[in-house]
């Protein structure tokens, strides 16, 4: 028997951090994991899964129209916000009642509540109970955080709108990532006056130009009142709503401000320094490609390290952290070419690099094709979608794949397969296309549009 508690001590109830314990008390490892609020992290309670479910809620608002526009003779509907809210909490209380299954059909010793790093070999639950183990992993994750500015508190932040008791007329969503684009568009589906404010030329930064473009013109037609180079420079709490003097001078009130300007990983408060891990200047815990700290008895990751914010990589990092701790196999994660998806109205799939990053590498050839899709053009309305793919002129390899498009996301997932396998534009060309569909171009296109 070991002279510790635990093999393994995990901090953290999210995606990565559970999949880490369960894996490692596959290997014999005696796991306890400490979660203070609810288990299934960010993904599960306060983001993907819940945005995905509003995401679909909010795109039968279009839907009605295009029924019609098909034959069928149906009334727009109403949305009741409560009966969906009460759904979908109840869907989440479902899938974190699963994660807890899961937790303890692997054996792994769960401990509601808050825990901190009291030694390289350490760990003190909130009520002072003490805990030894041989390896101690840090998954606390991340959080939305206000900008530093006078009365920030009068916004929100994306944790909040899944719990608002009602939506509300008009919104002002401050910032142009994807959190910010996609809640504009999940807001303006439902059916909510979306105005966004971004301080930078324009939405979705590090993105490919070209398709980021597209996707925002596409949230300006569907009516999300977009403005671009602009940010909040006042705002205070008025009869009707929240005052904001933006920096062109213009003023409004809005029933609700959101702001969705940034995220911080979740390390303070944790003793980490106190043991000797090294934290970065955004608060982010200090790793290796192994996921290891300088205490090398301390691991962490996911969203806490600041790499790649993206459950998907979260649980990567957990299984290669157990192969190379547990199994005696050293892994270090994979961080390259993992495709992505951004759940705006069009979606936005992408992988590997932009047009702008690959040119100022190596030569490249782009291959691009934007163009109405069936299903829309037959309904009248202007949608359009982008298949855009990067290639190597040396190799002939496919370095960027870029969608907007209906289910991009979809389609993303498996050409992110070709280009991991280092697919030259050739093997695309050579694959007979399914048609009539809209990923067909991704495989038709003949002739490089431009080169840089």
């Amino acid at each position: 028997m070991s002279d510790f508690d635990y093999d393994l001590f995990v901090i953290g109830g999210g995606s990565g951090g559970v999949r880490a314990a369960r894996v490692a008390s596959a290997t014999g490892a005696r796991v306890g994991l400490a979660e203070e609020f609810r288990m299934g992290g960010t993904c599960v309670i306060r983001g993907c899964v819940p945005k995905k479910l509003m995401v679909f809620a909010s795109e039968y608002r279009h839907a009605f129209a295009d029924a019609r526009d098909y034959g069928w003779d149906v009334p727009d509907g109403t949305f009741e916000w409560p009966r969906f809210q009460a759904k979908m909490h109840a869907e989440l209380t479902r899938l974190e009642g699963i994660y807890r299954k899961m937790l303890a059909g692997s054996n792994v010793t769960i401990h509601d509540s808050r825990a901190t790093i009291s030694g390289a070999h350490a760990v003190t639950l909130a009520d002072g109970t003490t805990f030894s183990a041989k390896h101690i992993l840090v998954a606390t994750g991340g959080r939305p955080v206000l900008p530093d500015m006078k009365n920030a508190d009068l916004g929100i932040t994306s944790n909040d709108i899944f719990l608002l008791p009602e939506l509300p007329k008009t919104i002002l969503i401050v910032g142009g990532g994807y959190i910010a684009s996609e809640f504009a568009c999940i807001l303006n589906g439902l059916g909510v006056k979306v105005t966004q404010f971004y301080r930078g030329a324009q939405i979705l930064r590090g993105f490919d130009d070209e398709a980021r473009g597209l996707v925002s013109e596409m949230m300006i037609e569907k009516g999300v009142d977009l403005h671009l180079g602009t940010n909040v420079l006042e705002l205070a709490k008025r009869d009707g709503g929240i005052w904001v003097k933006c920096t062109n001078g213009s003023e409004n009130t809005y029933d609700q401000v959101m702001f969705a300007t940034g995220r911080t990983p979740n390390t303070e408060g944790l003793g980490l320094q106190d043991a000797g891990v090294e934290v970065g200047r955004h608060g982010e815990v200090v790793v290796d490609d192994y996921s290891q700290t300088k205490v090398p008895s301390i691991y962490a990751i996911g969203d806490v390290t600041n790499r790649v914010q993206l459950t998907p990589v979260a649980i990567r990092e957990g299984m290669a952290f157990v192969e190379t701790v547990f199994k005696g196999n050293p892994t270090k994660v994979d961080h390259d070419l993992i495709p992505s998806a951004i759940f705006t109205q069009p979606e936005m799939g992408t992988v590997g690099l932009s047009e702008e990053a690959a040119r100022d590498i190596e030569p490249v050839d782009i291959y691009a094709t934007s163009f109405r899709p069936m299903q829309s053009a037959f309904a009248g309305k202007a949608d359009r979608v982008l298949m855009k793919l990067v290639v190597s002129k040396a190799t002939r390899k496919v370095l960027g794949c870029h969608i907007v498009s209906p289910h991009a996301g979809e389609m993303i997932q498996l050409a992110g397969i070709a280009i991991k396998m280092g697919a030259t534009k050739e093997q695309f060309d050579a694959t007979c296309a399914v048609h009539p569909t809209i990923s067909e171009e991704l495989v038709t296109m003949r002739d490089p549009v431009r080169s840089s």
